[in-house]
């Protein structure tokens, strides 16, 4: 189901609850809402009012993914960036890693597997901007 964004910085600003196979339909009125949306190439839930870690992206190809309690690992080759966020007005400089190492759970037949995966480039910035925003972190 498509949800309406939320800019209140009071909700973005809190740390997500780890998430649940229940949180399956959340998943995908992340990805229903994201797939509305005029240049949105990835949202979290806390973007649409569910202070929960779960986080979809799309890909080249358009393919959505979701990934629930991602947590960077590691990063390499840090530079400094210029984003925007669907839910905040104005552009923001954030420090992105070029290659990040990341962990988070896939939902697999109504249970969680846990995964590891490397990511790189536009995907790499992302995942970054997402875990930010299961993290509570605003810019």
């Amino acid at each position: 189901m498509i949800k309406e964004l939320v800019k209140d910085e009071a909700i973005l600003s809190q740390k997500c609850e780890p998430a649940t196979p229940e949180d399956a339909e959340l998943a995908q009125d992340l990805i229903d809402t994201a797939a509305s949306l005029d240049d949105c190439s990835c949202l979290a839930a806390n973007q649409i009012g569910v202070t929960k870690a779960v986080v979809v992206y799309f890909d080249d190809d358009e393919t959505p993914h979701v990934l629930y309690n991602p947590k960077v690992l590691m990063g390499i080759r840090p530079s400094k960036v210029v984003e925007g966020c669907m839910t905040r007005d104005e552009f923001s400089q954030v420090t992105r890693y070029a290659k990040v190492k990341v962990t988070f759970d896939e939902l697999v037949d109504g249970v969680f597997k846990p995964r590891r995966r490397d990511f790189t480039g536009w995907t790499a910035q992302m995942v970054q901007h997402m875990v930010d925003h299961c993290n509570g972190k605003l810019v």
